[in-house]
């Protein structure tokens, strides 16, 4: 689904938005208000999931958010608790920028049956930090030091030994809350070594950095908790990524 998605959309010289949802920030007001963005043409996927979900109501939520908009809405999950079969599919991320083995394969053993019986289509997803200028919520919880910012091959070799490891999709994040986006160089390093799909998260907090992403080589750029309380920018974001067109990128 996003990987077709994201693949006729560089065919055709576009790029993409997604709006990540965190669960336990969810509310009906905020979940209807997303929705409309949706309708308007705004928001091409919607993300669902956090490091640490807490709310017992992600279900009703998740419910709650389907039925506000038909824009494809992918689990981001940050624990193998939360999967929902209401989804219509599902980041398999393998945290390739850190050595803990529980989130490279261990977790993805546990929950491969129930992901099979669920149906949910799967995109295997490289996820890799890099340093967003302070310590994250993922960062913490994974237990995993992100790729410095200022070391672009490191991510740009991690990038590509996950797409010769059979990975479909590359996933840089600064991580939610970070306080500077990942930098351009490293996305135009990543960009240069791999033909995978690039998704861009964590920092974009204004129309300008999801531009300096884009032009660097992301394909789609993810806006989470920049948009917390105040959706009134995302029109305005909307336009900028995908008004945004490859022969300004300068990259393969």
């Amino acid at each position: 689904m996003i990987l077709s998605a994201l693949s006729r959309a560089r065919e055709a010289g576009r790029k993409l938005l997604a709006v990540l949802v965190d669960p336990d920030k969810a509310t009906r007001e905020c979940l209807r208000a997303l929705g409309e963005h949706a309708r308007q043409g705004h928001v091409d996927f919607f993300f669902w999931g956090g490091s640490l979900v807490n709310q017992p109501q992600s279900e009703y939520y998740l419910r709650l958010l389907k039925g506000f908009t038909e824009v494809p809405v992918l689990l981001f999950p940050g624990s193998v608790y939360q999967l929902d079969g209401q989804a219509d599919g599902l980041l398999l991320l393998s945290l390739i920028s850190g050595r803990n083995p529980e989130l490279l394969i261990g977790h993805h053993v546990t929950v491969a049956g129930r992901i099979k019986q669920m149906g949910l289509p799967t995109v295997p997803t490289g996820y890799i930090l890099i340093d967003g200028g302070k310590a994250t919520s993922v960062s913490y919880m994974s237990g995993t030091t992100p790729i410095p910012s200022d070391k672009p091959a490191i991510a740009a070799a991690t990038a590509l030994a996950g797409e010769q490891l059979g990975l479909r999709l590359i996933y840089l994040d600064a991580g939610s809350g970070a306080l500077t986006p990942v930098h351009p160089r490293t996305i135009r390093a990543v960009r240069a070594e791999v033909d995978l799909p690039i998704v861009v998260g964590g920092g974009i907090r204004n129309p300008d950095r999801a531009r300096e992403a884009l032009q660097a080589g992301a394909d789609l750029v993810v806006v989470g908790n920049g948009l917390e309380g105040d959706h009134s920018w995302l029109p305005s974001l909307s336009a900028v990524v995908h008004a945004s067109h490859p022969s300004a990128v300068g990259v393969k």
